[in-house]
């Protein structure tokens, strides 16, 4: 079943692909969705229903949480759920910045177990299934060999990198990406040491590269150092670290307290079937 899960997720990262390049640099129309929640376009509401209508028919039993969908409470009762990010980085699409991804996964009692991150600007598409190891264009990968904080390059917001949130100075490099769950494939391929956010992350956004994380040889948690889980009543997570273990380790001492959990009662147990 993850194999088979795992192609019919590629394929549908490719065909969102298709759509997604329709619409870059096309002058797509454009929404606020309010309370601070940022932009959608017509691309990522084509690319939400496109998947939803294609995943379900194949996985009708399954449940459905995507950024663009009204969340349905029926989703925590489901064995497995598909946990969709249309566009992650949409931002960077409307401005033409070709480093946006598609992020699809599927949870089985709070764990991922398969996951597909597709850059279609860059002909990038990473891949896992629990225990089958991570993969870029078919092709193994695995996380850097960094243990030491001093040096690293970290994939993160330049606010996470300020002094006010470490308890000495930490001497990591400062990268960015705009997509959440490609900064993730880059710290799995070990062009980066690590990914850091200190804001809460929504599922969609991390949920494919957590299992590609990990697959690839690399610790994910929370910033407080907690396990993550996924298909929560409340889809959020209070940040995260995404390294290899002993760096990812190094990095969640070196935090200050108070920032390890930035909003009380992000963390909470998941409520769906357990096993």
């Amino acid at each position: 079943m993850p194999e088979a899960d795992l192609a019919l997720l590629l394929d549908a990262a490719e065909a969102a692909g298709k759509i997604a390049k329709r619409f870059f640099k096309a002058d797509p129309e454009i929404w606020d969705k309010g309370d601070g929640q940022g932009p959608v376009t017509e691309a990522d509401l084509e690319i939400d229903r496109m998947l939803k209508a294609e995943l379900l028919a194949a996985r009708p039993d399954y449940g459905w949480l995507s950024e663009e969908s009204e969340d349905d409470a029926a989703r925590q009762s489901a064995k497995r759920v598909f946990i969709i990010d249309p566009i992650d980085g949409t931002r960077a699409f409307i401005n033409g910045e070709p480093s946006f991804s598609h992020a699809l996964a599927i949870a089985e009692h709070g764990k991922i177990v398969a996951g597909v991150v597709h850059v279609p600007m860059k002909a990038q598409s990473y891949s896992a299934t629990l225990g089958g190891g991570a993969r870029r264009n078919g092709s193994a990968i695995g996380v850097s060999h960094k243990t030491e904080m001093a040096g690293a390059k970290v994939l993160s917001r330049r606010p996470d990198m300020s002094p006010e949130h470490w308890l000495a100075p930490h001497g990591m490099q400062h990268h960015f990406r705009p997509s959440l769950a490609y900064r993730m494939c880059l710290v799995a391929e070990g062009r980066f040491d690590a990914m850091l956010t200190l804001r809460p992350a929504w599922e969609w956004d991390v949920a494919a590269g957590d299992l590609i994380v990990r697959e690839a040889g690399g610790a994910v948690s929370t910033t407080g150092g907690l396990p993550t889980r996924y298909n929560n009543r409340l889809p959020k997570l209070a940040g995260m670290v995404a390294a290899p273990s002993v760096l990812a380790k190094n990095i969640i001492s070196a935090l200050q307290p108070a920032t390890k959990q930035p909003i009380a009662g992000l963390i909470i147990p998941n409520e769906g079937p357990k096993p």
